[in-house]
């Protein structure tokens, strides 16, 4: 409590994606009004110059990512942090998903030892068990909320599925969010190059929707999660980046076009929507035929969908003005082509082979569903 500037760094708050990081940032700012403590938020993306700065003169709470720290570690030499008394590590899972495992030990080794550790994790794995014998004491206090809980997502969540075939798909979501534009509405897809493409494609035939992916530039991002999270209504269309502890407020709608890793992901992914006691929200997920044993894995993981139904008569089939579009439209059709191939390369490094197999993808009816013309 009597720590000053002068004393450097007592609290380091280590978050996966710049996103959540700000996030946590504001919740931290809004906290600290009526104190004197400083605080201070280090990613990558940013002003390393700046941030360096401002650690020399001191930030008592300090909120980063993993890379952007571990730089300041090694080569700012006015970031005092002998005299860290709190790490806490949150969506350590996330962390260690997104490849910054090696970077976390290196940041342990590299903090003083005396100080209290704290991991924050949504699922339970061997890594962070292993993780968490390096951070941690020798006897640390294991807290579980929900471990005894019947389902896995939250109950005023309404989910379910439906079965689609791969030239279709396309035409069922433009005809859903056609539909529920006057909602709020999340989209996942498994690339960024896809996010981009269906961006310019919906844009371009007035269906309103802006996108979050890891390839825009940080302030792009940082503005579109803002607009979005401020926002009445609106349609965005993001990768996973965004489906991790981001607190979006009043979701109506997570919509699943690409299918998610593992029933992890689709927990984290839903998380989004019916945030808070008392809320509602809907999921959707859509699934080729071919992909139905994924609801084995996903009942196995406490999550209960049901089919929903819906009318095939009142799918818009536009499918025809998508070919002469993209055939004549040059760069609608290098989006499409990029965004083709990365949805197949993102399908054949599915973790769930046996039900997501690459080989059972009929391409020319994938290509259909990117709008090309298939011979």
């Amino acid at each position: 409590l009597r720590f000053m500037p002068r004393n450097g760094t007592g609290v380091i708050i280590i978050s996966p994606t710049r996103e959540l990081s700000m996030q946590t940032f504001g919740v931290l700012k809004e906290l600290m009004a009526h104190h004197h403590h400083t605080y201070g938020l280090v990613m990558g993306g940013s002003n390393r110059q700046v941030e360096s700065e401002k650690l020399g003169k001191g930030i008592n709470i300090l909120v980063a990512t993993p890379g952007r720290l571990l730089d300041h570690l090694q080569n700012s030499p006015d970031f005092l942090y002998k005299n860290l008394q709190c790490l806490i590590i949150d969506e350590v899972d996330r962390i260690l998903e997104i490849g910054f495992e090696e970077e976390l030990k290196q940041i342990i080794n590299l903090l003083p030892k005396r100080r209290q550790t704290m991991l924050f994790s949504a699922t339970q794995t061997a890594r962070i068990e292993a993780l968490s014998k390096l951070a941690l004491k020798s006897e640390p206090i294991y807290v579980g909320v929900h471990d005894n809980q019947d389902t896995a997502t939250v109950d005023g969540l309404e989910q379910g599925y439906i079965v689609c075939p791969s030239e279709k798909r396309l035409l069922v979501l433009f005809t859903f969010l056609k539909k529920n534009r006057k909602k709020k509405v999340m989209v996942f897809f498994s690339s960024c190059m896809s996010v981009k493409y269906h961006h310019e494609l919906f844009n371009y035939i007035d269906l309103p929707v802006t996108s979050i992916h890891g390839k825009q530039k940080q302030t792009k991002r940082t503005t579109t999660f803002f607009q979005f999270c401020n926002a009445e209504s609106g349609i965005l269309l993001c990768t996973d980046v965004a489906a991790r502890g981001l607190d979006i407020p009043q979701v109506d709608w997570i919509v699943q076009y690409d299918p998610p890793d593992d029933p992890r992901e689709y927990i984290h992914r839903v998380g989004r929507t019916a945030r808070g006691s008392g809320t509602s929200g809907h999921a959707l997920l859509l699934m080729r035929p071919e992909e139905l044993g994924f609801l084995r894995y996903l009942k196995a993981a406490k999550v209960p969908l049901n089919e929903f139904e819906f009318s095939w008569q009142k799918i818009a089939d536009i499918q025809l003005q998508l070919e002469k579009l993209i055939a004549k439209n040059y760069f609608l059709n290098q989006s499409a082509k990029e965004a083709f191939k990365s949805y197949v390369r993102a399908y054949d490094s599915h973790q769930l082979k046996q039900i997501f197999n690459v080989n059972t993808l009929d391409l020319q009816a994938v290509a259909k569903s990117f709008g090309f013309l298939v011979p």
